[in-house]
């Protein structure tokens, strides 16, 4: 990025850009932990997600307000006002993916004494660990402006929504196998939707890196393979 005459304008961008930084940090490590919490029953980690997400909040709240501050004062052109609005966007989807990974640590809380076999949660610990990998990809391709990884994090969503569905089923076989499952499992469910959501956060940030970096959003429709609404499992079959 060029640098300004005013030099307090090179500084209100550079902290615009830490602060995303740090927004970044706080939301992979809630997302991870709030797995973790899944995986291994563990209510201590997931109540420290959920205080975690004040933290997301008040730095979103901050970043919204020195950017109206910003285009105020500075009334940014060209790749300084695009990088201010790409700004106050990922502020917001990375918030979101705070509020689902917090949403998932709750539903940690809520199925903890549920002895259920492990097995039963791997589908959603992969599923996870795949959209953590693009949220690592995408929040580094935001830092170096490249958009060429922030397009491949973008290809990489229908993939997510096709393992979303595959989840789907498998949960709803082990609901029909035993009515007993079916607690556990509903909170599964939610918790793999959550997962999926945080990806189509991640393809949203995607999509602003390369408006920020080119000017333009992404022409071509978003590759999208979520196909759950018409799932379907026959008793017996």
């Amino acid at each position: 990025m060029a640098d300004h005459i005013v030099s307090s304008y090179d500084t209100d961008l550079e902290n615009l850009r830490r602060t995303i930084a740090e927004m970044g940090g706080v939301a992979e490590k809630m997302m991870t932990d709030a797995t973790d919490a899944l995986v291994r029953r563990d209510t201590t980690l997931a109540q420290a997600v959920i205080v975690a997400d004040k933290r997301l909040d008040l730095l979103q709240r901050e970043i919204e307000e020195r950017s109206v501050l910003l285009i105020a004062r500075r009334q940014p052109l060209a790749i300084d006002l695009r990088e201010t609005i790409s700004g106050i966007r990922v502020s917001g989807d990375l918030e979101r993916i705070g509020d689902l990974a917090k949403n998932i640590a709750k539903r940690v809380v809520a199925i903890s004494d549920q002895a259920q076999p492990q097995k039963i949660v791997l589908g959603v610990q992969h599923m996870s660990d795949l959209v953590q990998e693009q949220l690592k990809d995408v929040l580094d391709a935001y830092a170096s402006r490249d958009v060429t990884a922030a397009r491949e994090v973008w290809e990489r969503d229908s993939a997510i929504d096709a393992l979303y569905n595959s989840l789907f089923r498998e949960l709803l076989t082990y609901m029909m196998e035993d009515p007993r499952n079916i607690s556990f499992c509903t909170h599964l469910l939610f918790c793999a939707k959550n997962v999926e959501r945080i990806g189509d956060h991640t393809t949203n940030v995607a999509e602003t890196i390369e408006y920020l970096v080119t000017g333009e959003p992404p022409t071509a429709e978003r590759p999208k393979n979520d196909a759950s609404n018409y799932a379907t499992i026959t008793p017996g079959a």
